[in-house]
């Protein structure tokens, strides 16, 4: 751990950084062609397979279609700096188009296929998106943008919509691409709920994501290209969410880099994980607590060889890890290795890192986040003061580097400028300490976002739901502790004089405006909710309030 010279700035004085050496970020690349370099050598290595059906890619191929995915695009009309929405569970050729968008010079855009219809529209107009790609199951969710361009993945075909096929098999000769890409270009539109509840379009350039991907990346850079293309493919497990940054990103362009193998899952089903896991010899698997704790406890697990598994490690970063669901799962799986990180969008993915391939700053303490990747910049705050705390202190976690999202939020400078101040730290909202080793420990949250099986669930959305009913006086969204979901939304209600609503009726209600993972799981009544002077609900004390009570 660094420590910055003091200066008479009291919010600059305590300024962390990495002990690790800077991390190289090449000039120049666009993301396509940082992630698929040196394809010639690797053509004939398997990239990404599917696990549903075991189609498979191989190198040689994901970089043709690349070119022809772009080429296409073009044909289609779209020009340099268009949003591409992408509406599509994890398949294997996700991966490949997103990569094709890029190569376009467009700007990928990704959404959960379970969001509500209102939400994908929403999204859709907020982007100002100009071709959609999607598949059947999900067209009907679009609704009144179903008039734009629409690629249809898989073999259904609906009327009006374009064919995957006919994208993949275009010809980029016929339609020269010639668009000319600089690594300061948008080219990721993810959506956040950032820090201040509502969900905002964090525009993410090529030299962001390849920055966090050299920083998170620097051991594996070392080894020997000859050694790779010697020894056993490394195969990492391509489950969580693609739509996320940290499934794109994290996953998929991170693994192709090093031009591993991504094994794909549609869906989280315990016995096709475990045969997953198996079958294609997983070396390393991104997963959330709450598989964690099925794969601890569930006793399904016990009917699967696990002498057969090749795991390496499992690495869990969308929510916190219980110590003691990390010693269950050790003890289970002892030669497993347990990794956590913390990442935000707002930072192309990954922030700090709990270990890596080869271990050169070696295992950050059980309990921490990890510890700061390279050229990367940390410090912590008073909330109250806005002064930075030495190490020890826990405060309001900024961080500071070359992948902090360059060009801010789609649209709202005010959320920008309340993100990221004119020093260029980025507020994460989230309340931590820094040890005198380093390992970086998250304590609280500033911001009031609940996790919920790693969504985000922000409160104030359901509020503004909650309180549009005629029978709701006041409202207030809290996270509730849950062992399965991490927490759940729990919603503390005060009834307008003389209602007769009831929590049913309240679940119903939120349920059929929101995806699943944000619906309200638990009602309480209260007769009041606890605000400060100026109207803000105070929500530690509804939590106190409420606790007494439970």
């Amino acid at each position: 751990m660094g420590i910055a010279d003091l200066h008479s700035n009291h919010s600059e004085k305590y300024i962390f950084t990495s002990q690790l050496p800077r991390a190289p970020i090449p000039d120049n690349l666009t993301i396509p062609e940082y992630v698929l370099q040196d394809l010639d050598v690797y053509a004939h290595k398997i990239a990404v397979v599917d696990a549903s059906d075991g189609r498979q890619y191989t190198y040689k191929e994901v970089g043709i279609l690349v070119n022809n995915v772009a080429g296409g695009l073009i044909d289609l009309g779209l020009q340099k700096g268009d949003v591409v929405f992408v509406l599509l569970p994890n398949v294997a050729e996700y991966f490949i188009l997103v990569l094709g968008i890029m190569s376009a010079g467009a700007v990928f855009s990704g959404c959960n296929p379970s969001s509500h219809p209102l939400e994908i529209q929403k999204h859709i107009q907020n982007s100002e998106a100009k071709v959609i790609i999607t598949n059947a199951a999900n067209f009907g969710k679009l609704g009144a943008v179903s008039h734009l361009p629409v690629i249809l993945h898989g073999e259904q075909i609906i009327p009006g919509t374009i064919p995957v096929n006919r994208i993949f098999q275009a010809d980029p000769r016929k339609f020269p691409i010639g668009v000319s890409i600089s690594q300061d270009d948008i080219c990721a539109l993810p959506y956040s709920s950032g820090t201040t509840g509502a969900s905002k379009g964090v525009m993410i350039t090529h030299r962001n994501i390849i920055s966090n991907l050299s920083q998170t990346l620097q051991d594996m850079e070392k080894i020997p290209r000859e050694e790779r293309l010697k020894g056993p493919q490394y195969c990492t497990l391509g489950m969580l969410p693609f739509f996320h940054i940290y499934g794109i990103a994290g996953i998929g362009f991170s693994t192709m880099r090093m031009k591993g193998k991504v094994v794909v899952m549609e869906r989280y089903d315990l016995r096709k994980l475990l045969l997953t896991l198996i079958k294609y010899e997983v070396n390393f698997a991104p997963l959330v607590p709450p598989i964690i704790l099925s794969l601890v406890k569930d006793p399904i697990v016990n009917e699967y060889d696990l002498k057969n598994l090749k795991l390496d490690a499992v690495m869990t970063a969308a929510a916190p890890l219980a110590s003691e669901l990390q010693n269950a799962f050790e003890h289970k799986f002892p030669r497993v290795e347990v990794r956590q990180a913390y990442g935000l969008t707002e930072y192309s993915c990954v922030t700090l890192s709990h270990c890596g391939p080869g271990h050169a700053r070696g295992i950050a303490k059980r309990g921490s986040v990890g510890f700061l990747i390279p050229d990367t910049e940390m410090k912590f705050i008073d909330p109250e003061t806005g002064h930075s705390l030495p190490a020890n202190s826990p405060g309001e976690i900024c961080v500071r580097g070359g992948a902090t999202m360059k060009a801010g939020y789609l649209k709202n400078p005010d959320a920008t400028k309340a993100t990221i101040d004119e020093q260029g730290w980025l507020h994460t909202g989230d309340v931590g300490y820094i040890d005198d080793d380093g390992d970086i420990f998250v304590v609280d949250r500033v911001k009031e976002l609940i996790k919920y099986k790693g969504f985000q669930v922000p409160p104030a959305e359901l509020e503004a739901i909650l309180i549009s009913h005629p029978s709701i006086e006041d409202v207030a969204v809290i996270p509730f502790p849950d062992q399965e979901a991490g927490e759940i939304p729990l919603a503390c209600v005060v009834r307008k004089p003389e209602s007769e609503i009831t929590k049913e009726d309240i679940y119903n209600f939120v349920a059929s405006q929101v995806t699943g993972y944000k619906k309200v799981r638990r009602v309480e009544f209260m007769d009041s909710i606890p605000k400060s002077s100026s109207g803000k609900i105070l929500r530690r004390q509804v939590r106190a309030t409420l606790m007494k009570r439970l």
